[in-house]
């Protein structure tokens, strides 16, 4: 689907929801797509893109942004913490912060390098065990204890069960980010993001309505 044509899915989303113009932040999700179909959306202007995984963060948006210029890379992938310094230096905001190992490295770091990108904690809504994030019962002690380490916490994310309905975890994450006072919701992908709009979503990462099934 043409970029256009998700955008305006985006502002109507944004309208219907009563929401600000231009409120929801859209990530196109880049991770494994060829150079050409990432250039191809750089070339009609967007400018903010997420990627899964580290190593192919790094050899990708250097030289992009060599010839693009400015461009804003998200982290919405899992971070082992032996990459956390190399994350920290590429991505402007790390979604899945999701365990007390990763935030006491973050914090070490953060006072070392002296910065630290936004972080969104990853809350695993539907409890399933092969998904990383915090539970639900955990988030609010978990959010505290990132306040607690000077950690600059934006908001948090979630994925929600193939098989369940989106707006159930959206509901549910938009209520725990707001008895914490947190104000980003990173949620909503390709097939469920105007749920999201409607439930809050500040951050939707959109990938293959944009550039395509992945190679």
């Amino acid at each position: 689907m043409p970029l256009k044509d998700i955008q305006d899915r985006v502002s109507k989303a944004e309208a219907k929801a009563g929401r600000v113009p231009g409120s929801v932040k859209l990530i196109a999700v880049s991770k494994v797509q060829p150079d050409a179909r990432v250039a191809a959306v750089l070339d009609q202007g967007h400018r903010y893109f997420g990627e899964n995984r580290v190593q192919e963060a790094a050899g990708k948006w250097p030289s992009f942004r060599e010839t693009y210029g400015e461009i804003t890379v998200d982290l919405i992938g899992p971070l082992q913490t032996n990459k956390t310094r190399q994350a920290m230096e590429l991505f402007q905001a790390i979604h899945t912060l999701d365990r007390p190992k990763l935030a006491k490295t973050f914090a070490r770091l953060a006072q070392e390098m002296g910065q630290c990108p936004d972080l969104f904690v990853q809350v695993n809504t539907g409890e399933e065990a092969q998904k990383a994030g915090v539970s639900p019962a955990d988030a609010d002690a978990f959010v505290a204890e990132c306040r607690a380490l000077d950690l600059p916490i934006a908001g948090l994310m979630c994925i929600p069960p193939v098989d369940e309905e989106p707006s159930l975890h959206f509901a549910l994450l938009a209520k725990i980010a707001e008895r914490n006072g947190l104000t980003g919701l990173s949620m909503g992908m390709s097939s469920d993001f105007e749920s999201a709009i409607a439930l809050g979503a500040t951050h939707i990462r959109v990938g293959s309505a944009i550039f395509g099934d992945r190679v």
